[in-house]
């Protein structure tokens, strides 16, 4: 139980952030296509001067998150030190690009006007997945440092002194 301490909470943080960042994707898309076609008076759409770039940022951290997130599934599949090196940078990436979202919606909400119900929902995804997706950064970069909440530095698969020729400890 202790060896898989991180696995429980990573997994289904995991799935959380990818289902949002697979709404992230539908919203952000919707917003951008109506957007950029000009129907900023269709129900929902509106904005402001932040809109655009809130909008490509929005896209742009939904992409690359649920791209992570494929990364994250592997790692919590194979449970692996190569594994959580792929998806620990991964993640870190996608999380910048979140926080920068992040930061564009904060400014979107502080210039203010009208924006429609999808817009605003949009914003409040991408609140919640930067400090969500913080939280599985943080997960996983604790496996790096302890074995308790990660596969830790000794894996028991990997063959010590495993060298070509040699199978096991034995050399052929």
């Amino acid at each position: 139980m202790a060896q898989t301490v991180g696995r429980n909470l990573a997994a289904p943080l995991l799935f959380l952030n990818f289902i949002m960042y697979i709404i992230v994707i539908g919203f952000a898309s919707w917003n951008l296509n109506h957007f950029i076609n000009g129907q900023t008076n269709y129900p929902g759409v509106a904005g402001n001067g932040a809109t655009f770039y809130f909008l490509v940022f929005a896209i742009l951290a939904g992409v690359v998150g649920a791209a992570s997130k494929l990364a994250g599934a592997n790692h919590i599949r194979s449970w692996r030190n190569d594994s959580l090196a792929a998806a620990a940078a991964s993640s870190i990436v996608a999380w910048a690009i979140t926080a920068l979202a992040f930061g564009v919606a904060c400014k979107e909400i502080a210039i203010g006007g009208y924006r429609g119900w999808r817009l605003r929902v949009l914003e409040a995804f991408i609140i919640i997945l930067a400090f969500t997706q913080l939280l599985y950064v943080l997960l996983l970069h604790a496996g790096m440092f302890s074995s308790k909440y990660g596969p830790g530095y000794r894996d028991p698969d990997y063959v010590v002194g495993g060298g070509p020729g040699e199978v096991k400890g034995t050399r052929i």
